[in-house]
């Protein structure tokens, strides 16, 4: 451990009294016996290496500039286990949404578009995007993010789990991101898949892509409890974009991803006409992206605005997409089931199960 400056390893950072703030430029391995504290932003530069083992807990303060970052180039290994995950979380209890920043990695694969690079949401001077779609950034395995996505304006703001244009050869399995604001995963272009994943009252977005993303989401689950209320005038459980914003309708290699097997699970009283008790989407596809989306299921008592909408006025989803979804929700469902209604793919049928609960007991997570 060090006091300030640099470590053997030319890390520049402070790790005073546990508190973890700075830059690793090598490698850095953390105590699993300790309790650290994320007091600013920790970057993983390129060439470094963040080591996290299982039992680890990192509690970051309060703010937009807590988070970590892990350019092109760094590696983060956060492998916890079943009965020792990895935990980066709020100092305090009951901390609510948005109180700290978040996990946010910049790989070298592939988006959309030709040669292109995309500039991080929360600090432009990093860049993110590549050539090597088979690119590893590390492996995070057994991790829990809570009380995420602090912002620092409207349109400046982190999510749970954000993925830059990370690569296939990077692994990422068994993520539990709850109570967190904007989204509870953001992938923004690259070719990662990612197994085993819950998410818990996203304030906006529960899985968002975007920017050309290509990879696979396998087990996926996401849940608004009783009691919960979003803050977004459109929040959705998956919504993809083809391309950024939607301002770049002619880039090759729009998004083009596939996700199998995925719950959402709304346990919200039906109120209507009250958008804060209601999710805009449940399955939002636009603006160029192609989605095969099989074994969906969606439950509960909340509302939902469309279940399936593939319209945009910056341009409509890929109708080559294929959507199969159960719905078992108790209340009728306002508006539209699906859009366009002559999607000849996308199909609302019995028989789905969705995502298998029984995957993320490794959480303590009550179903």
């Amino acid at each position: 451990m060090v006091s300030c400056g640099k470590d053997d390893d030319g890390n520049d950072l402070n790790v005073r009294d546990n508190e973890l703030a700075g830059s690793i430029s090598g490698h850095l391995e953390l105590d699993p016996e300790l309790e650290y504290y994320l007091t600013g932003p920790l970057i993983v530069e390129e060439g470094g290496v963040l080591d996290i083992p299982a039992g680890t807990v990192i509690k970051a303060r309060q703010g937009f500039s807590k988070y970590i970052l892990v350019l092109q180039g760094g590696k983060i290994y956060a492998r916890g286990t079943a009965d020792a995950p990895v935990r980066m979380i709020a100092d305090i209890e009951d901390a609510g949404q948005g109180y700290w920043g978040g996990l946010i990695i910049n790989g070298g694969a592939p988006l959309a578009g030709t040669d292109e690079v995309g500039s991080t949401e929360v600090n432009s001077s990093y860049t993110y995007g590549g050539n090597d779609a088979g690119e590893s950034s590390g492996e995070l395995t057994y991790l829990v993010l809570g009380n995420t996505g602090a912002r620092s304006s409207t349109d400046v703001e982190h999510n749970g789990l954000t993925l830059n244009g990370v690569g296939s050869g990077t692994v990422i399995e068994n993520i539990y991101i709850y109570d967190g604001a904007d989204d509870g995963i953001e992938f923004f272009g690259g070719s990662v898949n990612v197994t085993n994943l819950l998410v818990v009252n996203s304030d906006d977005d529960m899985f968002d892509f975007t920017q050309g993303y290509s990879g696979t989401l396998k087990n996926a689950y996401g849940i608004w409890e009783s009691g919960f209320s979003s803050s977004e005038s459109d929040p959705r459980g998956i919504e993809a974009d083809g391309n950024l914003d939607g301002t770049f309708p002619t880039h090759v290699n729009q998004s083009d991803f596939r996700i199998e097997n995925i719950t959402f699970d709304l346990r919200l009283d039906h109120a209507s006409g009250d958008p804060a008790r209601q999710m805009q989407d449940l399955i939002k596809v636009r603006r160029g992206a192609k989605a095969v989306i099989v074994n969906a299921l969606v439950k509960g008592s909340g509302a939902v605005g469309d279940l399936i909408d593939l319209t945009d006025g910056k341009g409509n989803g890929d109708l080559g997409s294929q959507i199969s979804l159960t719905n078992m929700l108790d209340n009728a469902i306002d508006g539209s089931e699906i859009k366009p209604a002559d999607a000849e793919a996308i199909v609302i049928e019995s028989g789905n199960i969705g995502c298998d609960s029984k995957l993320f007991s490794w959480t303590g997570y009550e179903f």
